[in-house]
């Protein structure tokens, strides 16, 4: 059975709470924008894709929690209703601005409820339903993207999910393509070793924990006698270049990857690609608190009556791994720049790069989009572009794939 991360039914949000994996699968309730900012602000939830639709179904079950109370708690007008609705998109959107789907999701869905609030028949009702249908749509498109993600990158390993990365990876386990996946622990959150490494297991995939000072070694020792084929990551954001943020210890990955002749690629959906930003000099990089670095928390262990040692369910213990009055610097992403990226697996193919190193976004974005790129100074400046995109026919976590 495929494992939920989003349960969503019309005026019913949960979230599986991944700050309790991989030792107890709790799903939280979702009831309001506040309580979505909080769960990912928290990490909660993960992923760029999966961020943006917790938000926005998280205002179309507050807006029909609303709806349905005795009081008929909307706003009267249609007007009021819409500007309700995109004050809790603006909120939402400060939980992590990083993550470009956030601020996407949130513009597309201001302008749907702009829209149906100046149509010629505007109520209350109208907007609420417009809103509700469009967040609902996101849903759907997102879990068809990530498919389309997993198949097209799973096309492009094989002759040289779902989810992003991990989509990749499992569809090439599907075609009998994969003999192993190294993973890395993703310090300091260390959401390789909690929630990709569960994920692998859930779904039976053979896989190997590295810590991520191991993966150096690892492309060196086992890269030849393994056939490691490629290190495939997600991100958070990917600027019109190429140049990607996304979970911070990527950069180092795509370095490695390069010195070692192993391919390097980025699947992200086309949402995550933000043709507003040049290049990643202009991405903003949040930074999360030092403690994050300093301490770590994990559930108890303990001996069981015959001594053998037992995780104890529901217990979390939080320990200082650090010297006393450490300081640390906590950036939660980094930027890799496109030079060092092979290529970047969408919805709609693999983009590649050109005779000059420019990725080439043509077959996957019309020309509307490639000519809303700000202009620059920089050789990397995308505007109308010649095919570069490698047509194929068939979303966390840093991962090495042979």
């Amino acid at each position: 059975m495929a494992l939920e991360a989003i349960r969503y039914s019309r005026g019913k949000l949960e979230i599986l709470d991944q700050l309790r994996l991989p030792h107890e699968e709790v799903y939280n309730e979702i009831k309001s924008a506040q309580d979505a900012w909080n769960a990912i602000k928290s990490m909660q939830v993960r992923g760029a894709p999966a961020i943006a639709i917790v938000a926005a179904l998280s205002v179309a079950v507050r807006v029909a929690y609303l709806s349905a109370a005795e009081d008929q708690s909307l706003p009267a007008t249609a007007e009021e209703t819409a500007l309700m609705i995109i004050a809790d998109l603006d909120y939402l959107v400060t939980s992590r601005p990083t993550a470009v789907n956030l601020a996407d999701a949130a513009a597309k869905l201001r302008t749907v409820v702009s829209t149906a609030a100046n149509g010629s028949n505007a109520d209350t009702g109208v907007v609420q339903n417009a809103y509700i249908l469009a967040a609902e749509r996101m849903l759907v498109d997102d879990v068809q993207d990530n498919e389309r993600i997993g198949k097209h990158g799973a096309d492009s390993l094989a002759t040289a999910g779902y989810g992003t990365a991990l989509g990749v990876i499992r569809s090439l386990h599907s075609i009998n393509s994969l003999r192993h996946v190294y993973y890395t622990e993703t310090r300091p959150y260390n959401q390789g070793a909690r929630l990709t490494g569960y994920e692998l297991i859930h779904d039976g995939l053979p896989a190997t924990l590295i810590t991520d000072s191991m993966a150096a070694a690892l492309m060196r020792t086992k890269g030849q006698s393994e056939n490691i084929a490629a290190v495939v990551v997600g991100a958070d954001r990917v600027a019109a270049n190429g140049d990607t943020a996304n979970k911070v210890g990527t950069y180092a990955l795509a370095v490695l990857a390069k010195y070692h002749g192993i391919k390097f690629l980025v699947a992200a959906p086309r949402t995550t690609v933000d043709m507003a930003t040049v290049s990643g000099t202009d991405i903003i990089i949040e930074e999360r608190p030092e403690i994050e670095v300093i301490n770590i928390k994990g559930p108890v262990i303990r001996p069981n009556a015959s001594g053998a040692k037992e995780i104890i369910k529901g217990s979390t213990e939080e320990i200082c791994i650090a010297a006393r009055n450490t300081r640390a610097w906590n950036p939660a992403f980094d930027v890799t720049p496109a030079e060092l990226i092979d290529g970047i697996v969408t919805e709609q193919g693999v983009v590649e790069k050109d005779e000059r190193g420019v990725f080439q976004w043509s077959r996957v974005f019309d020309a509307n989009v490639l000519d809303s790129v700000p202009a620059t100074g920089e050789p990397k400046k995308i505007n109308t572009l010649p095919d570069g995109i490698t047509p194929l026919v068939s979303n966390p976590p840093n991962s090495y794939t042979s």
